[in-house]
């Protein structure tokens, strides 16, 4: 089944992978060799399973000049023309997914691409931004796409920025409670509406409760933490209404665009409304409902045409508005490694995924109980039988603005911790995954979308695994907060930055304020790390003791502008003065992760002379813009 990894057979530390995939052992953070226990190991071995006998032929995934099987094969191209070839695979042979049929006549998928990744042609900075915590005066009590555009704008023409990187915005349960986190959404394949901004809406002026509505949802810009629910239920009503009017008048770009969709949105659409009658997770729905495919999901479909069609008009509209927001810039989205196992994607593709098991991380120096992110797992056999279809949606709709692709947890492409349900993050063990194919799949996509990739690498990375991103042109992450070597030595193939969502904030780790915030929660941070960063952050930047958080932000920000990376990338909540982090792991039911509002709103950060000063020091380190094109 699967191969054996390619550490070297003499390496005494180096684990064995079985049949399924599995490694019998692993190298923790600290360099000690963990064994994994054969309790453990057969569990995951009875969810993989076993492949049936007749299993469809594998896809081939290859670029020009390689070898075709057999020497002679017949194509059906993407476009329905057909092609022989002999020999090797032409350089004429364009780019994509296609059938190849060869000498024993069985059909088999190839996958042609150019096994490397769109760049970027200039060296950029940008924002990481949490699109949900930039309110403004307009909002409705959390951030929107009109706030991404306005940032985006201002951003790329007065300040030269090239990008935004924002977290991800793909799809959550249409119910309550709405799903806080952006990294467990029930599809990845879809956005979430949360983000429109309404009154943008074409047809929401004529609409008397889209005012009554935005009212009140800007009266929620008062709340210190983000009200979820209460925004959808603000916005879902607002829309239910512009969709009773706009109904009676058809809109050809929306129509051209249902007929565009394919069967998919069709199928997001209903799971939509079966939330709606039957709650979130669709394992405790009617037996009959919880296949996708099934009689019952076809009449109850039938029967609710209406709404399944306003949940389309949503996603059309979140499109939209992403798009009009990525205009001259480059919005560069987040994949998350996995989804809500109640949510779409996992209904749609449930016989693909383990069952009772997820995914997340063994112990680290920052995580010393390991992590479960409750994220089913594909089994890796069945995503080949496939042909990588999922995937390949999974990673095409992530790139739907263009621009650009964060990978989060790019290790999840070679292996995964998979941890039994029930069972400690600390049992568990990685299991393979065809590494080459996938990331083979990320570059022939980000060639057709022109979208830069960036792999997020952090934490254990084994051997290879930046090597084989560096061959396809994806990029590495690296942060100042964990690098110990002079930024300058870092490489250019990357994106830089100072932090992340995960981690603290320069204001929180100069304070010490989020060092406070973990202790009051009671948890057992890591402090002679954090000092470990603070003193060198101290040092590097030639910080006194007592320097303001001003002084630290810039000097931690003219330290990224040191590096020679192909990205600089500033964190919207370090220049707006933050001192609490979007997202304490392992804190979920004590702080209000992922609705933390930053501290000013859109029209003081533009405003804010520590914007002004963080960004003179990355422009000047990064390529000009090139100007815009005369009209």
């Amino acid at each position: 089944m699967a191969a054996p990894n390619d550490m070297s057979s003499d390496d005494k530390s180096a684990p064995v992978t079985d049949a399924w995939g599995i490694d019998d052992r692993f190298l923790d953070a600290s360099g000690t060799l963990r064994t994994i226990a054969p309790e453990v190991l057969e569990t995951i071995r009875e969810r993989i399973g076993t492949p049936p006998d007749d299993r469809p032929p594998r896809p081939l995934v290859t670029r020009p000049g390689e070898p075709v099987p057999d020497g002679h094969a017949y194509l059906v191209l993407e476009d329905g023309s057909t092609r022989e070839v002999a020999d090797f695979f032409p350089a004429d042979l364009p780019y994509g997914y296609h059938a190849m049929i060869g000498s024993a006549g069985r059909a088999r998928r190839l996958i042609l691409g150019p096994g490397r990744a769109h760049l970027p042609e200039r060296r950029m900075w940008g924002w990481a931004a949490q699109v949900y915590a930039m309110r403004s005066a307009r909002s409705w009590g959390m951030g929107d796409l009109e706030d991404l555009r306005r940032l985006a704008r201002w951003s790329s023409r007065e300040l030269g920025a090239g990008f935004v990187l924002v977290n991800p915005v793909q799809a959550v349960s249409p119910t309550t409670p709405q799903q806080s986190s952006p990294y467990y959404p029930a599809s990845r394949r879809f956005l979430n509406p949360l983000y429109l901004a309404v009154e943008n809406v074409p047809g929401a002026a004529a609409v008397p409760e889209v005012e009554h509505a935005a009212q009140a949802g800007r009266a929620l810009n008062a709340d210190p933490h983000l009200n979820r629910d209460e925004v959808w239920r603000l916005k879902l009503g607002a829309l239910v209404q512009v969709w009773a009017i706009r109904r009676r008048d058809p809109c050809p770009d929306f129509e051209a665009w249902m007929r565009t969709s394919g069967p998919s949105l069709h199928e997001f659409a209903t799971w939509c409304v079966l939330c709606e009658e039957f709650g979130p997770g669709w394992r405790s729905w009617p037996t009959p409902l919880r296949t996708p495919k099934s009689s019952a999901v076809t009449a109850f479909a039938a029967g609710h045409a209406d709404r399944i069609e306003f949940y389309c008009w949503l996603q059309w509209l979140t499109q939209r508005q992403l798009k009009d927001a990525s205009r001259g810039i480059a919005l560069i989205q987040d994949m998350p490694i996995g989804v809500d196992p109640g949510g779409f994607d996992a209904w749609a593709w449930q016989e693909l995924l383990a069952e009772d098991l997820s995914v997340g991380a063994p112990p680290d120096e920052f995580n010393t109980k390991g992590q479960d992110w409750g994220l089913p797992p594909f089994v890796p056999w069945r995503l080949v039988d496939a042909a990588y279809q999922p995937f390949i949606e999974t990673v095409r709709a992530s790139m739907t603005a263009g621009g650009g692709l964060r990978v989060d947890h790019v290790m999840g492409l070679f292996r995964l911790w998979w941890v039994p349900g029930g069972a400690s993050p600390t049992d568990g063990a990685y299991v393979r995954y065809p590494s080459e194919d996938l990331l083979d799949i990320v570059a022939l996509e980000s060639w057709r979308a022109q979208a830069l990739v960036v792999g997020e690498d952090l934490g254990t990375v084994e051997p290879g695994v930046r090597e084989a991103m560096a061959e396809r042109g994806i990029l590495s992450y690296r942060l100042l907060w964990f690098e110990s070597d002079e930024p300058a030595s870092w490489p250019e193939q990357a994106m830089a930055a100072v932090t992340t969502h995960d981690l603290p904030t320069v204001a929180g780790l100069w304070t010490g304020s989020d060092l406070d915030e973990q202790r009051q929660l009671g948890m057992d941070p890591n402090e002679e790390g954090t000092t470990e960063i603070r003193d060198r952050l101290a040092a590097g930047a030639g910080l006194a003791d007592d320097a303001s958080v001003e002084d630290a932000v810039a000097g931690a920000y003219g330290l990224l502008a040191e590096t020679p990376s192909l990205l600089l990338t500033v964190a919207l909540d370090d220049v707006a003065g933050a001192a609490d982090r979007p997202n304490i792991p392992g804190a979920d039911g004590g702080r209000p992760n992922w609705s933390v509002p930053l501290p000013v709103d859109l029209a003081q950060l533009e405003h804010r002379p520590l914007v002004r000063e963080v960004v003179e020091k990355v422009r000047a380190a990064t390529d000009p813009p090139e100007p815009p094109a005369p009209a």
